[in-house]
């Protein structure tokens, strides 16, 4: 009957029925939540949220209004990439004719220092856009006791109780350690991001975001970094051209890249850690961070009491309109586990909000998500890699790319290639993905999702006239095909 009442455009509008303190209740004020509130505010919504006490490290009692992204993820993460770029711009600068006679040093505890000051800023920020917006936020450990009762669990232990009509759960995702001996001497992209000293030398295990991030991060501040993961490259999902072309760049800017490895065990010496892998090599390090990986945030929410259903994960089960198996609690962003994106949270929030209070059944649509890895340089992507396009073709697909020097690298000497891949459909023409890596990558590729998002073909493409000189010019000037791949072709995936 809920079902049934979503698609017929029934959903519950606010009505603040006088049974329930609310008729939303958020458990968790991160990006997803803090926009599922204040939108359905708008609608006339009276909410209540919960959020842990402000930390710049998250854990089971600490956490803050603005969450992981704002907090210890996306908005930290890129001013350190900010920082981290400085060192070989400065380098590139001198064929330029800047004259760099002093040594250059860099002070992590001045970046350190404006780091938090800037994230310390954003969660007033947030907890003012609530106010304004009149969400009653409480501050503490949020539970469900009940289809329409949420518990808050405060600092002082003293467990305050309150009945809504729906409850969101926007609790996010958290850090995991892989088990091995010597887990507890490495540390999470958490701590990397509030270190009190920059260390000199790191490990890192993953091959994902967090772990290409930091790589590129803590070289470009000068540090020697070893990154390590299982895969021949990294970045498993992504387009594996793209892939190679980040490995490359890795190993370019000083990073010792060890392909398919994975750490068997740390040990804490008088000199740093010891770290073995699983081919018997061992690494000294000052530190050694763990990026295999984020949780579900649910562990804690009693769930299961309330016939929540979760998967093996740890991730909530929800429909197509972010609703639970209960029909009164619904879930969105990390916790979900359904695409972990910030803007992806926003965008299931904003639509939560339109469903329930709203009177207007809207999905989320996960076609043509832009997103971007920050390395340096960065890489970002939009629509289907190559592989995909080949695994759902039905009949040809055309595979158009562009590696070039940068112009800015022609004169700094820096030996670098921007790489740049468009994927399309041969029967139709439409462009069916993106991507670049390469300086500015992030900016030129959210307006190529705007052409996607529209259902652009190769032809309109080719008719748009480009910016001159730019690198983005080059995405409306290919106009030979690399390969044509046919149909049902066996792929190698690496």
């Amino acid at each position: 009957m809920a079902r049934k009442m979503l698609i017929d455009g029934e959903a519950n509008k606010a009505t603040n029925d006088e049974r329930y303190d609310f008729d939303l209740f958020v458990i968790g004020a991160g990006s997803g939540g803090v926009r599922a509130s204040r939108f359905s505010t708008q609608f006339g919504a009276k909410v209540g949220m919960c959020e842990l006490p402000f930390h710049p490290v998250s854990s089971e009692v600490l956490g803050g209004v603005g969450g992981t992204c704002v907090l210890r993820g996306c908005v930290p993460k890129k001013i350190c990439v900010y920082g981290a770029s400085f060192g070989p711009e400065l380098e590139d600068a001198r064929s330029f004719g800047w004259e760099l006679n002093e040594n250059v040093d860099f002070n992590w505890k001045k970046l350190l220092q404006k780091k938090t000051e800037e994230i310390v800023r954003l969660n007033g920020i947030y907890k003012r856009m609530l106010a304004n917006a009149g969400v009653k936020l409480f501050e503490g450990e949020g539970k469900v006791v009940g289809p329409n009762e949420v518990e808050v669990t405060q600092l002082d232990g003293t467990k305050l109780s309150y009945s809504t009509k729906h409850i969101l759960i926007a609790t996010g995702s958290r850090a995991q350690r892989p088990p091995i001996p010597g887990q507890e001497l490495g540390i999470t992209s958490d701590e990397a991001l509030s270190l009190e000293e920059l260390p000199k030398s790191v490990v890192i295990l993953g091959g994902g975001y967090i772990a290409v991030e930091f790589a590129s991060i803590w070289r470009g501040m000068g540090a020697t970094v070893n990154l390590c993961f299982r895969k021949e490259l990294p970045l498993r999902g992504f387009d594996d051209e793209m892939r190679a072309v980040v490995a490359r760049n890795l190993e370019g800017r000083g990073i010792h890249v060890h392909a398919q490895t994975t750490l068997s065990e740390l040990v804490k010496t008088d000199n740093g850690i010891k770290v073995r892998t699983d081919h018997g090599e061992e690494i000294m390090a000052d530190a050694v961070l763990f990026a295999t990986g984020r949780a579900p945030n649910t562990k804690r929410l009693n769930l299961d009491a309330v016939g929540v259903e979760i998967d093996e994960v740890g991730a909530i089960k929800v429909d197509e309109y972010s609703r639970t198996t209960i029909p009164s609690i619904w879930a969105i962003g990390d916790v979900t586990n359904r695409m972990n994106l910030t803007p992806v949270a926003l965008m299931e929030g904003s639509l939560f909000a339109k469903t329930v209070f709203g009177g207007e059944p809207s999905k989320p649509d996960y076609n043509n998500i832009p997103y971007a890895v920050f390395c340096i340089p960065p890489l970002s992507v939009v629509g289907l890699s190559e592989e995909q396009a080949v695994e759902q073709a039905k009949g040809d697909i055309h595979v158009y790319t562009s590696s070039f020097n940068p112009m800015k690298n022609t004169i700094s000497g820096r030996q670098e290639k921007t790489v740049m891949k468009l994927v399309v459909d041969g029967a139709t023409d439409k462009v069916l993905g993106a991507s670049m890596c390469g300086p500015d990558a992030p900016e030129i590729i959210q307006g190529i999702a705007v052409a996607l998002k529209c259902g652009a073909t190769k032809a309109q493409f080719d008719s748009t006239v480009g910016i001159h000189p730019s690198a983005a010019e080059e995405f409306v000037t290919m106009r030979s095909v690399t390969r044509t791949i046919s149909c049902g072709k066996p792929r190698t995936n690496l």
